[in-house]
């Protein structure tokens, strides 16, 4: 777990849907989005039941917060060898398919999701304007076939940041499916 304050480490990423936002740019970075309040990086993938399940969600938390200068880039880092349904050419058909207004991301060599500690799909980061590490924990308290997601605890963080508070203190992890690691060559 990386402690609140711990500084976004750096990333430049290929874009899965490089029409949205950047249109053209095949790759982002945190720098590309220097106008940017608060950065809420979300660690998923395509296969995950946890990661659809607030899939919906995400999108719509993106759509509510775009004029408030929240950025929400999405992130995915399984090994698409054990996984091709994660592999880039699905994740840009997943990214079509879901309309998403944000980039999704693919962290080939899965350095990004090291950096940033990433253990589940989902997971959850919000950063401020300086790039600190504000939130982590989860998007709320729904589970696949328990509930529709609402998004309760990621917005109480965003509603709190956008205010110049700190978030609550109380933050529960994130729950899902493994990061799916690369197997290491020995």
């Amino acid at each position: 777990m990386r402690d609140p304050g711990w500084r976004a480490a750096a990333f430049d990423l290929r874009a899965a849907n490089p029409h949205v936002d950047l249109a053209g740019k095949q790759t982002r970075s945190l720098e590309d989005y220097p106008d940017a309040e608060l950065f809420v990086v979300v660690f998923t993938c395509n296969h995950c039941p946890y990661a659809r399940h607030v899939e919906p969600e995400l999108i719509r938390i993106a759509g509510d917060y775009a004029d408030s200068g929240v950025q929400l880039l999405a992130i995915s880092a399984n090994d698409p060898e054990q996984y091709p349904a994660d592999g880039f050419d699905a994740m840009s058909s997943r990214a079509a398919e879901m309309q998403y207004p944000f980039p999704y991301l693919f962290d080939e060599t899965q350095e990004t999701a090291e950096a940033y500690g990433a253990v589940c799909t989902p997971d959850i980061f919000v950063f401020g304007k300086d790039r600190r590490l504000a939130y982590r924990g989860r998007i709320d308290e729904t589970r696949p076939g328990k509930g529709s997601p609402t998004g309760t605890d990621l917005r109480s963080a965003i509603d709190a940041m956008l205010k110049g508070e700190a978030p609550s203190d109380e933050q529960y992890s994130s729950v899902g499916c493994s990061i799916k690691w690369k197997q290491s060559v020995s």
